[in-house]
């Protein structure tokens, strides 16, 4: 096997243990990319000879007296190309900033660089994560597909072996939505839990960092790193009460998605889960709509600075959220903003004796033909509204052949528990984890 196929859980221990060096594992990943990304074009900027060079010095650091729970020492990363990276340009693909160094590291990055991960390279993403040009990144199973977005390149390039971690982020469905079409494993935590700082904003009250993975323990080891508050679930699904959640949107769902969220559901039956149809409140209904208003309004805000000096060239439907085309009055902003704000709580309180946990669809179905398009943010938009954890765990494939996946929710602040339900539930919902590499290894 070569090393850029390995999980990130399985490197670091093979690292740790002086079985695999830094330098192998990303001279590796950087083979992948050489080989691959002229079809995927995951990535904006990879600079191999930094790389390189950034490996020797962390092989010349012996991990012995690392907590392996919580080191990243020699793992790669992806970033997505709208947080700022110390060496690396930060174009938020946009013609506005061709080039633009910013001269250090995001929070996020820094959390990362400092646990001894590397950095490889900033991946492809929708232009400032929120609208304009799209990316060029395309699905691994099938390049005449989008792989999503707005983490477009950070998705592909986990799903296709390029990186064993990236990052990405949410406003609507930017982070879980490409984990399913690339078939990996993600979490959005709760919002707020990890800085923001360093990463251009589109949306204060919604934009979250989240990573990809491989497995369940990848992000677990990420979590970790980030100090996410403490919990756990111990034991198997058996007994586990599973909320089928088919949310107010459910009218989008298309029969791959519909096929997999069932088909997650019976086989969490089968091992025991009480799986029962959890029907949200009333008010719940109206999150989809209150959240669309919330983000174009306050992306109206975030890019007024390119709307004044950058008009020319600002995309039309960004220069529409500074020009309020939506319409959305003050009145009915703050009414989406208190729906919000009595929903959150609302959700937070459902969970207890008679519900562990939401099993409910990530994406409407498989990843859209045509790369004018990252798919519908539909079933996302709403969770990311309430703050969250979001746990995005592969099903299988739909009838084209490209990946389905379901997502699990659980109430704010609970992230590391539902993390361990996560890792629970995945060897029983992802029954051929190991699918992508017979799929996608030339």
């Amino acid at each position: 096997m070569e090393a850029c196929q390995l999980t990130a859980t399985e490197a670091a221990s093979l690292i740790r243990d002086r079985k695999l060096s830094c330098e192998e594992l990303v001279r590796s990943c950087l083979a992948r990319i050489a080989s691959r990304d002229p079809t995927v074009r995951a990535w904006l900027h990879v600079d191999p000879d930094m790389v390189i060079r950034n490996a020797r010095e962390l092989d010349k650091l012996a991990p012995v007296g690392v907590d392996p729970k919580t080191s990243l020492h020699g793992l790669p990363w992806g970033v997505k190309d709208i947080i700022d990276t110390l060496d690396q340009p930060t174009t938020q693909n946009s013609l506005i900033y061709p080039g633009v160094r910013t001269n250090r590291d995001a929070a996020c990055v820094s959390v990362v660089r400092s646990s001894g991960g590397v950095i490889l390279g900033k991946t492809d993403t929708v232009e400032f994560a929120s609208g304009g040009r799209k990316a060029l990144s395309r699905n691994p199973y099938n390049p005449a597909h989008t792989p999503g977005g707005s983490s477009s390149g950070s998705g592909a390039a986990v799903g296709d072996f390029h990186v064993p971690f990236a990052f990405g982020t949410q406003t609507g469905g930017s982070h879980i939505r490409p984990a399913a079409f690339n078939g990996i494993y993600g979490i959005k935590p709760t919002w707020g839990l990890v800085s923001r700082e360093g990463v251009r904003m589109s949306s204060m009250t919604l934009d979250t960092v989240g990573w990809y993975g491989r497995c369940v323990d990848d992000l677990i080891m990420v979590a970790e790193a980030f100090r996410l508050p403490a919990g756990s679930f111990s034991g198997g699904p058996e007994g586990l009460r599973v909320g089928l959640c088919r949310s107010p949107v459910w009218s989008s769902i298309e029969p791959a998605g519909a096929d997999a969220l069932m088909v997650a559901a019976k086989r969490l039956q089968d091992a025991g889960a009480i799986v029962e149809e959890y029907e949200l409140p009333g008010p719940f209904n109206h999150l989809h709509e209150a959240q669309t208003d919330i983000v174009q309004t306050e992306g109206g805000r975030s890019f007024l600075p390119e709307y004044l000096s950058s008009y020319g060239i600002l995309a039309p439907d960004l220069r529409g959220k500074v020009e309020n085309a939506r319409g959305v009055t003050p009145e009915k902003l703050l009414a989406s903003y208190a729906l919000a704000d009595s929903c959150r709580p609302a959700f937070d309180r459902l969970f207890g004796r008679g519900l562990d946990v939401i099993l409910t669809p990530s994406a409407p179905g498989e990843a859209p033909e045509g790369l004018h398009t990252t798919g519908s943010a539909i079933f996302q938009s709403m969770w990311t509204l309430l703050h969250v954890p979001c746990v995005a765990i592969p099903v299988g494939r739909g009838p084209t052949g490209l990946p389905v996946g379901i997502q699990v929710v659980g109430p704010r602040m609970t992230d590391m528990r539902l993390l361990s339900i996560a890792r629970a539930l995945a060897p029983v919902i992802d029954t051929d984890p190991k699918a992508a590499l017979r799929e996608l290894w030339n």
